[in-house]
């Protein structure tokens, strides 16, 4: 069974860190396109970023580049996203998701989401 599991969210002031972790079971990670996604209470889904499974490239959504990393441990078939600088507007529920074909492709499985919230 598939199964996607985030943790790592919870409540940090603005300019703080948080480090996301999607692991993953029933599947090999590193076989499969892992994208980050969030919602923000009233705003539509946002793709934020994606690792590549055949090259490890990495993408990056406008609005988190240059403060997000993402990263893998295959051997903990975990795929993490250190968050740094974080901003009020970065408040979200987060998720991951594989993404089918490419970092661009549907998003296939899921996550259940974590909460993130930067507030003083």
């Amino acid at each position: 069974q598939v199964q996607l599991v985030e943790s790592g969210g919870g409540l940090v002031q603005p300019g703080g860190s948080l480090r996301l972790s999607c692991a993953a079971s029933g599947f090999t990670m590193a076989n499969y396109n892992i994208g980050w996604f969030r919602r923000a209470p009233g705003k539509e889904r946002e793709g934020i970023s994606c690792i590549r499974s055949n090259d490890g490239r990495t993408y990056y959504a406008d609005s988190v580049k240059g403060r997000f990393t993402i990263s893998t441990d295959n051997a903990k078939n975990t795929v993490y996203l250190q968050m740094n600088s974080l901003k009020p507007e970065d408040t979200a529920v987060y998720y991951c998701a594989t993404q089918f074909g490419t970092c661009r492709g549907p998003p296939e499985y899921w996550g259940q989401g974590t909460q993130v919230t930067v507030s003083s």
